[in-house]
C-alpha cells in the first residue's frame, strides 16, 4: 500500500509543533515536568553526531537561565518519546537536571519520523551525510520524486540529487565527510571510485591538505594511466579494385567499389546461389 503523500507540503508538520509552542499556556496542550529518565530519544532522529562544545554551552545556559523552550514529546507505553528538541534534551542531561518541561502531543510513528526529519532539515545544520540520509528517508517514507521533495522542503532538485549521491560513497568515506576531515566538494569527486581508491584519496586529502581541484587532477591522471594505450594504426593502403570490378561485371554480378571495399547487390536468391557456385 502506497503511503499517502503530503498534499500541503512538509511545512505543515512543523506548523503543528509551532502551534503547540505558541499555545503552551493554554488548556489545549498538556505541559508536564517529566523526569529525563522517562524520555527516550526519537528513533527516527537523523542527526547522529552533536557538537559537544555547543552542547556544553547550551547546558551552561540552561543551568543559568533555565530551559526557555520546552521539548516536545509523545506518550509511549513505558514513558515518553522525544519528537522535537534533541539538543535541549541532551544539554539538560549534561546540566544534570532531573526533570524537563515538555509539551505532550498525540503522535503516531509516521509523524514522529516526519517531525524528526523535517525539524532537522529546516532548523539545524546536519552534516552532508545526515542530510542525505534524511532526504532518502523522506523519499522512501512518502514514495516521492526528487522534484516533489524539492517543492516540499524548498530546496533545489539539483541540491537534493547531488546530496543523495553522497550515499554512494563507502562507509569510511562517509565517516570522513561527517567528521569534516574532507569537504563535500572532495566527496563529490570521489563518487564512482571503488572503496580502496576512495580510502587512498581520503588519506591523501587529509595528509597532504589537497584541494578539490588537486584531487580532480589526480583522479583524471589516474584514469588516463589506467586506459589501455591505443595501438598506432598502420598507414592506409589504397587498393586498385578496378580489375576485380571489371571481372565481376563480366560475370554479370552487380557490384560497386569504394575505399578498398567491394559491395555486391543481389536482386534474387537465385543470383546469390549462382554467386556461391564460384566458391565450390
Amino acid at each position: 500500500m502506497k503511503t499517502q503523500k503530503l498534499g500541503r507540503g512538509l511545512d505543515a508538520l512543523l506548523g503543528e509543533i509551532d502551534e503547540a509552542y505558541e499555545n503552551e499556556g493554554s488548556q489545549r496542550d498538556v505541559i508536564l515536568e517529566i523526569p529525563l529518565k522517562d524520555i527516550r530519544p526519537n528513533p527516527f532522529q537523523p542527526r547522529k553526531s552533536f557538537d559537544e562544545t555547543a552542547l556544553q554551552e547550551l547546558a551552561d545556559s540552561i543551568k543559568e537561565d533555565g530551559l526557555l523552550q520546552p521539548v516536545v514529546v509523545t506518550e509511549d507505553i513505558d514513558g515518553y518519546v522525544l519528537i522535537a528538541g534533541e539538543r535541549r534534551f541532551r544539554a539538560s542531561k549534561l546540566a544534570k537536571l532531573k526533570e524537563i518541561r515538555a509539551i505532550v502531543l498525540n503522535s503516531d510513528e509516521q509523524k514522529m519520523r516526519q517531525f524528526a526529519l523535517i525539524e532537522n532539515i529546516q532548523r539545524e545544520d546536519l552534516n552532508s551525510i545526515e542530510l542525505a540520509q534524511a532526504y532518502h528517508e523522506l523519499i522512501k517514507l512518502h514514495e516521492i520524486t526528487h522534484e516533489e521533495l524539492s517543492s516540499m522542503i524548498h530546496k533545489s532538485r539539483t541540491h537534493i540529487t547531488n546530496t543523495l549521491r553522497l550515499l554512494q560513497l563507502s562507509a569510511k568515506t562517509q565517516k570522513a565527510l561527517a567528521e569534516k576531515k574532507i569537504s563535500a566538494g572532495h566527496a563529490k569527486v570521489l563518487i564512482g571510485l571503488d572503496e580502496k581508491e576512495q580510502q587512498l584519496f581520503v588519506d591523501s586529502i587529509v595528509g597532504q591538505k589537497l584541494s578539490v581541484r588537486e584531487v580532480e587532477a589526480l583522479i583524471k591522471s589516474k584514469k588516463q594511466e589506467s586506459q589501455p594505450q591505443s595501438k598506432e594504426k598502420s598507414p592506409a593502403v589504397s587498393l586498385d579494385l578496378q580489375k576485380l570490378k571489371s571481372r565481376l561485371n563480366e560475370l554479370d554480378f552487380n557490384c560497386k567499389t569504394s575505399q578498398n571495399k567491394v559491395t555486391f547487390e543481389f536482386n534474387s536468391q537465385e543470383e546469390i546461389e549462382d554467386f556461391l557456385t564460384y566458391f565450390e
